[in-house]
Order: structure tokens, then C-alpha cells, then sequence
């Protein structure tokens, strides 16, 4: 190996950026980046270029966005004779061929404690499952998806105040520091892999908009953990007056279940929204109106009539 070990980094969300960021502040700023190609966002639809993208140009990293890693992908990596290629949410699935090419493989950072939670939306559904802890796992890539063997893992509470987005950052930066702790061992082959348990397999399906909307049938904490999980995206989501109402936070409450039924707003001050669940009620502290923006229940109550009795949903 050279004095510079010849890193790649492949990765796109926001998710990806610590990882890239520790790895230039580091030492080893990667001889490319791999990210997807710019995609059309916002009410123009230009094409806005990945937050990897972003933060590579900031550093002055080469850069390459195939859409597909074919042939002419594969042998443009070949020659750049990398060491080691990172790989953290990339969005596209590395063929066999990309997981020989480095000396020392493809590692990558995965958000859960495999294997619980193979796949795609691994914090929203240890979220919505009311996993007491999560965590970030290094794995080294194989052909399957996230059943490589593990190099090094980390373990951290779910609070009761996070978010999809609050634990989407921790755990972005715990991936971050557990790979700069363990990299030289990795370049260097010291570290060894431990097989995953065959017991505990559960799989992270990715998020659907569909999954956002409230089911009022449902106990309140399990409709509290939905309304944290999709907290940015996709949010939580009921009826009222025709339109979409959007549920950013809220608490499950203690107290016991009257007889209205689900659905049915019991109360309704600047204290919290009360809701009649399945089982138990729910106080709503944050929500967002039709065509409006998110506020807390004081802004929204101030003009809008949201009264005992009503149903939502």
C-alpha cells in the first residue's frame, strides 16, 4: 500500500456527509466520489446536485455521477486502484465486479444494529416498532443486501423527544466517528469481521407516503411513535374540514379512555390538542393546517375553530 491509502467514497442524502467530511478533515480525502446524478427539486424543477455532491466541490474532490455502474463505470474504477471504497446510502446496488475492485473491499455504514433492519429505512422503523435502542453498524459488503459480516458497531438510545430527523443526525455522526476509529485497522487488515447472527433478521422497507396517514383505530403510542418517525418525512397526517392536517409532534397520555370514539378532538387549548385513540388519547403540541406551515397549538387555535367533538380522519 502507498504512504496515502487510495480511499473512494460513494454516498448522496445528507446522511452521507459527516462520513465524507471526517474522512477529508482526517487525512484521507477519497480520490473520488461517487454520488447520483443531480435530480430536479423545488417549484422549478432544476436539478439540484446531491448534498455529497455539494460537499465534495466544497473540497475540491473529483467527482463521478454515473447513473448505473456498467462496464465503462467498472473500468474507470479499476483504474484508479483504490484501497478501500466507503459506501454510505449511495442509492445504487454495487455489482459484484465494484465489491472485488479495492484491496480491501467496500465498507459500509449501515443505520441500525444488524441485522435488525436490513434495508432501506432502517431509523424510521426502529422508530415505529418502538425499538428501545438503535445504532450504526460497519459492515464489509457482500453481494446481499446488508448481510456482510461486521466490522465495528455502536449503540444508542431512542429518546422519547427524538425524531426521524434528531436520530437521523445522531446516528449520522456516531457512522462518522466509528469509521474514522476503525479505518486504520481495516487498511491495514487487522480488524476482523464477525458473521451476523442468523437470528434477528428484520427487514427496513422503504418509506411510503401512503403510511403517513393516521389511523385513529390505533392505540396512542404507536400513532406518538409515527408522528416522531416521519418527522421530516413523510409526516404524520390526518383529515379535517376536507384537507390534509399534518402532525409534527405529540404525546401519548397516561390517563385512561373515555367513550368517544377515535378520532374525536376532546379538547383543545394552548396546552395541546386531545385526541380520543383506539387506546388511550394523544395531545398534539405541533401541527400544520392545510396550505399553511407548521405552528404550535396556540398559533394554530388563534383564528381557527377546532372544537370538542369533532372527528378527524
Amino acid at each position: 500500500m502507498t504512504d496515502t491509502p487510495r480511499i473512494g467514497f460513494a454516498g448522496t442524502p445528507d446522511f452521507a456527509v459527516p462520513a465524507l467530511e471526517q474522512l477529508v478533515e482526517g487525512g484521507y480525502p477519497p480520490v473520488v466520489v461517487l454520488t447520483q446524478p443531480d435530480r430536479p427539486a423545488g417549484r422549478g424543477r432544476k436539478p439540484r446536485p446531491s448534498p455529497v455532491k455539494q460537499c465534495a466541490q466544497r473540497h475540491g474532490l473529483p467527482v463521478q455521477q454515473w447513473a448505473r455502474l456498467d462496464a465503462e463505470a467498472r473500468q474507470a474504477l479499476a483504474a484508479l486502484q483504490l484501497d478501500l471504497l466507503v459506501v454510505v446510502a449511495y442509492g445504487l446496488i454495487l455489482p459484484t465486479a465494484v465489491l472485488a475492485l479495492p484491496r480491501r473491499g467496500c465498507v459500509n455504514i449501515h443505520a441500525s444494529l444488524l441485522p435488525r433492519w436490513r434495508g432501506a429505512a432502517p431509523i424510521q422503523r426502529a422508530m415505529l416498532a418502538g425499538d428501545a435502542d438503535t445504532g450504526v453498524c460497519l459492515m464489509q459488503m457482500e453481494a446481499g443486501l446488508d448481510t456482510g459480516p461486521v466490522l465495528a458497531r455502536g449503540a444508542t438510545p431512542i429518546h422519547r423527544s427524538d425524531t426521524g430527523a434528531s436520530l437521523h443526525d445522531r446516528l449520522a455522526a456516531m457512522g462518522a466517528g466509528l469509521l474514522m476509529e476503525n479505518l486504520p485497522a481495516i487498511l491495514d487488515g487487522s480488524l476482523e469481521a464477525e458473521p451476523q447472527d442468523s437470528d434477528g433478521v428484520t427487514y427496513a422497507s422503504k418509506l411510503d407516503k401512503v403510511e403517513a396517514l393516521v389511523d385513529w383505530q390505533r392505540d396512542a403510542e404507536s400513532i406518538r411513535r409515527q408522528i416522531a418517525a416521519f418527522n421530516p418525512w413523510p409526516v404524520a397526517q390526518t383529515t379535517w374540514q376536507g384537507g390534509a392536517l399534518r402532525l409534527w409532534q405529540a404525546d401519548a397520555l397516561a390517563d385512561g379512555d373515555g367513550d368517544a370514539a377515535p378520532g374525536t378532538v376532546l379538547a383543545a387549548d394552548a396546552d395541546g390538542i386531545i385526541i380520543q385513540c383506539g387506546r388511550g388519547r394523544l395531545r398534539v403540541l405541533e401541527l400544520q393546517p392545510p396550505n399553511g406551515r407548521p405552528m404550535g397549538v396556540a398559533a394554530f387555535l388563534n383564528g381557527r375553530s377546532l372544537t370538542p367533538g369533532v372527528r378527524l380522519g
